[in-house]
């Protein structure tokens, strides 16, 4: 009686088996195809193009060393100095080696004017009115270009929006053209009254300098190739020689001009290109 029951039962066992095992068999044949090669990586070069705007920028003041035609030297900065013209503009190649990391180099130019004047004690020239004092007043100009490396940590994509953040290191070379110089006789113990003196010119001087430079912003994807930056950048340019002068007829026999060096708040907009 048990073999009748348990035959019947173990045949029924072993058809479930071979009908999952079928079962399995199909799952596998209909599996979905991966196409391994629509698998991209974000990788591969790009080129850029930046406009920047630095109207708040902080630039301190110049500084000079002079000789009295008399003998002795002194130095100090200027009473007062502005600079000028906080529109930069630059292009880049760069490469992207992942969806979080990037570098690049670009080249920067930019240029301004600056104007200041020192006053001092004793008169403009030798012939000047006695009682008098003087201030010079500087007008000049200068043009820079930097090259920079640049590193950035991209922090992710959201609806097509990467923030960012980045540092840089590299050299501006900065050329100052001739710098116009007018001594302006000032009333002291006695008058400027018919006093008049032309201006005189200090030539102007060239370096490389350091830079370094901190980044921060977002790209945009206009397509899956062009994307739009916006972001801010901080970059600090050491100080060098601005111009110099000797014999100038005055009462100051030469001067040896510098500036402080260009410390600029940018915002910036620019254009990536991808090329893969």
């Amino acid at each position: 009686m048990v073999r009748r029951i348990a035959s019947p039962v173990i045949a029924a066992f072993a058809g479930l088996l071979a009908t999952s095992a079928l079962a399995g068999d199909l799952d596998i044949i209909n599996a979905p195809e991966i196409d391994v090669s629509q698998t991209t990586l974000a990788q591969g070069w790009y080129i850029r193009g930046d406009l920047g705007y630095s109207g708040w920028g902080s630039t301190d003041r110049p500084d000079y060393t002079a000789e009295r035609a008399g003998g002795g030297t002194f130095s100090q900065p200027f009473d007062s100095a502005r600079f000028s013209k906080p529109v930069s503009y630059g292009v880049g190649v760069g490469y992207q080696f992942s969806d979080f990391s990037r570098a690049d180099l670009t080249t920067d130019f930019f240029s301004g004017d600056m104007s200041g004047d020192s006053a001092f004690s004793g008169g403009c020239a030798a012939g000047a009115p006695g009682g008098t004092n003087c201030r010079f007043d500087y007008k000049g100009d200068y043009s820079a270009v930097n090259v920079m490396a640049n590193g950035y940590v991209d922090l992710g994509t959201v609806a097509g929006i990467t923030p960012y953040v980045g540092i840089g290191a590299g050299a501006t070379y900065v050329k100052w053209s001739d710098t116009s110089v007018l001594p302006v006789c000032l009333d002291g113990a006695g008058s400027c009254a018919g006093a008049s003196n032309g201006a005189v010119g200090l030539k102007g001087e060239d370096s490389w300098r350091f830079t370094y430079a901190l980044m921060a912003g977002a790209s945009v994807d206009l397509t899956e190739r062009v994307k739009l930056d916006f972001g801010y950048r901080f970059s600090d340019t050491a100080g060098g020689k601005a111009f110099s002068g000797r014999g100038l007829g005055t009462s100051i026999d030469a001067v040896n001009g510098r500036d402080d060096g260009f410390q600029k708040h940018e915002i910036r907009a620019g254009i990536r290109v991808n090329t893969w």
